[in-house]
């Protein structure tokens, strides 16, 4: 199972959020799908207005929630990960991250785990290919401040390469 699956759903276990049983491969209802089209498209909108700001541990962070929400989606229907080579390559123009990141997003209105799983593939090559970030330990330092009670936000700066 994917390290990053295994946190989402430990938070899942954790504050009793519903999940299948890791295997099950069940199938998303037209709610759960509309739920989580509506959470990706918030942390994606997050993603994009830190991107419009300038600032890279705010990108990161939004990464970051990104891909964790697909995961939960993943978690939900009870599969892992499937690995999605990611194509985009860093080529100076802000639209195209912003059309891929707004694309992968739209595709998971089909509940799909490949869909959802296209999502945590993006975030994570963007987080080191576009902000030359750390992700696990980014995505290491969200879970925990998730897992805390009251929730906190890290500081992700020194997830950050110079």
């Amino acid at each position: 199972m994917n390290k990053h699956l295994k946190l989402v759903r430990e938070f899942h276990d954790t504050f009793s959020l519903p999940q299948a049983e890791h295997g099950a491969n069940e199938r998303l209802s037209d709610m759960d799908i509309v739920m989580r089209q509506a959470l990706l498209m918030d942390e994606g909108s997050a993603v994009l207005k830190a991107i419009k700001a300038g600032d890279m541990v705010e990108i990161l962070a939004g990464l970051v929630n990104l891909a964790y929400c697909a995961l939960g989606a993943i978690a939900i229907r009870g599969n892992d990960v499937t690995d999605h080579p990611v194509t985009w390559r860093h080529d100076g123009f802000i639209l195209s991250i912003i059309r891929i990141l707004s694309d992968r997003i739209n595709n998971c209105t089909s509940g799909n785990t490949d869909d959802y799983s296209a999502v945590y593939c993006l975030c994570a090559h963007l987080s080191s290919s576009f902000i030359n970030a750390d992700f696990n330990k980014a995505f290491q330092a969200i879970h925990d401040g998730k897992m805390s009670k009251p929730a906190t936000t890290p500081d992700l700066s020194e997830c950050l390469f110079e």
